[in-house]
């Protein structure tokens, strides 16, 4: 067995566990990443790996919210039980359109958009939008504000500590404040969002993330409905990227099972760590950050390849 092809596959777990909940899209991460540093695999295994990796990632899922998750849990009484039900539905269900329109359309989207610019492009005009959505949201809150207490309003609004900046208010001015207020239609708005993820660089949980802000969640509201959509939708798409690896006739060989398992492993326990610091940094920052990033590595991107040739 090969340890180095087990150390590339732990940093690509690395990079997995970190950008697959950050709103800085994995995919574009992990094939930039491949583009410096390439496993000994053959192209079949690469594009199976470069899926199911998410596996470790969507266990960390399941591992944090799995109390909120738990719809047979015996400290749930039968009204929290049927709330979670109902989560869990609204969750496949914003789900079915990525998968009616991302399916059929896989192998085109693998052969033809995965080049280098394409992903910089994806990343600077996500990075745009990201900055661009939090500004207004800000502008709007201190408008409110400076009409009067709360904007005026009469009915019970989350109290802010005082001095609380354009951030803290605009995300206290959402119309949806925790995952549960999110309703059919708002679930389903962002399922349309979360289309826009089939292109590589976007990222799935920018997407969603987006989706919710414009359609009126807080951050925490929707990074958690982010999560919870990334359980079936990474389970199908790795399920199916599966199926298609074995029924082209492929088996794995010894090192290739270890560079997954380890890859697997290694995502899964950075993402928990990852998990809980954006629920922690989403509480207190807004998303301009990752759009800064989203620029900046995007102009690099597109800098590297243009000198490489």
């Amino acid at each position: 067995m090969d340890l180095i092809e087990l150390v590339k596959a732990a940093v690509f777990g690395f990079v997995e566990g970190v950008t697959e909940w950050l709103p800085i899209s994995s995919t574009g991460h992990m094939l930039l990443l491949n583009q410096f540093l390439t496993l000994d695999v053959s192209e079949d295994f690469w594009n199976m790996f470069l899926v199911v990796i998410q596996l470790g990632a969507i266990l960390a899922v399941c591992v944090v919210f799995f109390g909120k998750l738990n719809p047979f849990s015996r400290k749930k009484d039968a009204l929290e039980r049927r709330a979670t039900w109902t989560l869990w539905a609204k969750t496949v269900v914003a789900c079915v359109p990525a998968a009616a329109i991302g399916i059929p359309i896989d192998d085109w989207m693998e052969a033809n958009l995965g080049s280098p610019f394409v992903i910089a492009a994806a990343l600077i005009v996500y990075g745009i939008a990201f900055i661009a959505i939090e500004t207004v949201r800000e502008r709007r809150a201190s408008e409110l504000a400076a009409r009067g207490p709360r904007g005026g309003r009469h009915f019970a609004e989350p109290e802010l500590p005082e001095g609380a900046g354009a951030s803290a208010l605009a995300d206290a001015e959402a119309r949806i404040q925790t995952v549960d207020d999110i309703d059919w239609k708002t679930a389903i708005g962002i399922g349309l969002f979360q289309v826009l993820s089939i292109v590589p660089g976007t990222s799935r949980s920018g997407s969603t993330i987006i989706g919710g802000l414009l359609l009126g969640c807080s951050r925490t509201a929707v990074a958690e409905f982010t999560f919870f959509l990334a359980i079936p939708v990474m389970f199908g798409a790795s399920a199916l990227r599966l199926v298609k690896y074995f029924l082209s006739g492929n088996v794995f060989s010894g090192t290739e099972a270890a560079v997954l398992g380890v890859g697997c492993v290694v995502a899964f326990a950075v993402s928990i760590a990852v998990i809980r610091f954006l629920m922690g940094f989403v509480r207190r920052h807004d998303f301009k950050p990752f759009g800064w990033y989203r620029i900046v590595l995007g102009a690099a991107v597109i800098a590297w390849f243009a000198l490489v040739g």
